[in-house]
Parts: C-alpha cells; structure tokens; sequence
C-alpha cells in the first residue's frame, strides 16, 4: 500500500513538472519574427522601439498579408514567430485605405498560413482600457473586434495589466487555454522580450 502511494506521489509530481515545464516553453518564441496589427493602432510601433533596442530579428510590416507569409517561406527565411498587436484604430486604418472588416479578414487568412507553417502567434495587447470598448466611441466595438479575432487564436499572450482590469483576457486564457504573461508599465517591456526570445 505504501509502495503504491509512494508510486502515485511521484507520478503527481512528475505531471507537475511537466506541464511547468509545457507553460515556460509554450512562452518562448524564436526569431525571425513578424511583427504587424489587426487594426493599424500605434501600438506596434512601441514594440519596435524595443525590439530594435534588444537587436531581435524582426521584420515589421502593419498590412502583411498570408501570401507574404509564403513569399518569405519561398524564400527559404520563413518567420518562426509572429506578434500581433490587437487594438483598432479609426485613424490609422484611415490612413491605410482599410477598413475593421478588411483588417478581420486579412489577420483570418495570415493566422491560418501562420498555423500551417508552424509559425507561433503571439498575441499583444500593450495600450490599456484606452484601446478597449470603454475607450472608444458609441457603438465602435472595433477593439473588441480586433481582439476576438487574434487572443484566441494564438499561442500565448501578453498583455498590459490595466487592459485586463475586467478580466477579459484571463477569461480567453482559461477558455482556450492558451498561457498569458502580464506586465504593468512599458518600462518592464524590454525584460519580458528578453524572456521570450532568450536575449
């Protein structure tokens, strides 16, 4: 009886260490990395800056497309990882000459070849409740929209804290269960990066 319970004690924490072990590494990503948008807000942009500062490998591009996805497969330096940072903005896909419908199908097809080619997807959420619902205008859920369309779809997350205030992004973490990492400030940015991409 007690080589039995001994047996079953350590089977209990072997499946804990190694779904430990599952979570860390489905938080790891490598490089070259794609980093774009589904809703042309500014938030990519601030991911540049410090991906850049960390000299990680990465291409940016806001209006990539699945087929540029084959191109760079083709080319023999397919992405091993893809960001894309949620978040909708009227401005910018203004600018862009697309609207949240366009953008929803387009981010459709590249997570789908992103899939195919085993290219891990992470999604981000780095500019709080004011790139949420509750910041936008009446009757715009272009946000939410955005974010449905990437958050459940990808591997893992990261996310500013305060844009979690109603637990939206806990609740997709534990839905799909797909791994969440969450800072506070931008400052700390650069040491999560470091993390994911072991610089």
């Amino acid at each position: 009886m007690k080589k039995i319970s001994y047996f079953l004690a350590i089977s209990f924490l072997f499946m804990i260490f190694s779904f430990t072990n599952n979570s860390v590494s489905a938080q790891k990503a490598e490089e070259p990395v794609l980093l774009t948008s589904c809703g042309q807000s500014p938030g990519p942009n601030r991911l540049k800056v410090f991906m850049k500062r960390l000299q990680i490998d990465f291409d940016y591009n806001l209006l990539v497309t699945a087929q540029d996805l084959i191109s760079k497969k083709n080319s023999g330096k397919a992405y091993k990882s893809m960001i894309i940072v949620t978040g909708a903005s009227l401005k910018g896909m203004g600018a862009a000459g697309v609207s949240i419908e366009d953008e929803l199908i387009r981010t459709k097809n590249l997570i789908a070849e992103a899939k195919k080619q085993g290219i891990k997807i992470i999604s981000s959420h780095i500019e709080g409740m004011a790139r949420r619902a509750q910041g936008a205008s009446a009757g715009d859920n272009s946000d939410e929209q955005s974010i449905d369309a990437v958050c459940p779809n990808s591997n893992f997350m990261i996310i500013k804290k305060e844009g979690n205030s109603d637990g939206r992004f806990t609740t997709i973490s534990k839905g799909r269960n797909i791994p969440i990492i969450e800072f506070g400030k931008n400052l700390e940015i650069p040491d999560l990066l470091k993390k994911v991409f072991n610089k």
